[in-house]
């Protein structure tokens, strides 16, 4: 039976995911001006009774989310002290919740990201799973 490793047991492991994470993320677009980079919430491929989604029903599902976790902010992004005198409204790794029709649309190997405007975050969130995703 094989051993299953965690990154904190094998630093070799763990740098290995940094390199391929990093490398990843180096693929995607970075926002200019006043713009954040999201990543809609997707949801398991397994209901909690067991049952598998269809490929179909995750592309709706992912469509029609309206929260993501935020990927990179513009230079720009909540720079602004007389619209934003409290600070910004979210930061990098946060979940945030913005509008179903909100942003541009990117397609991108294993589903899309979306390019906000920072004045469409809606709210911040702790855990995506806590918001009701239906399409």
């Amino acid at each position: 039976m094989k051993e299953q490793l965690s990154t904190s047991e094998n630093p070799k492991l763990k740098l290995a995911l940094a390199e391929k994470y990093k490398e990843e993320t180096e693929k995607l677009p970075k926002p200019t001006g006043w713009r954040l980079l999201v990543l809609p919430f997707r949801m398991d491929e397994k209901t909690k009774g067991g049952l598998l989604l269809g490929q179909d029903t995750l592309d709706k599902q992912q469509v029609a989310s309206q929260c993501g976790n935020v990927l990179a902010m513009g230079p720009l992004c909540y720079k602004d002290k007389e619209r934003y005198p409290d600070g910004p409204w979210c930061k990098i790794g946060d979940w945030v919740i913005f509008a179903r029709y909100a942003g541009s649309r990117i397609q991108i190997e294993g589903g899309e990201i979306r390019l906000l405007n920072e004045d469409e975050i809606l709210a911040t969130v702790k855990n995506p799973e806590d918001i009701l995703h239906k399409f």
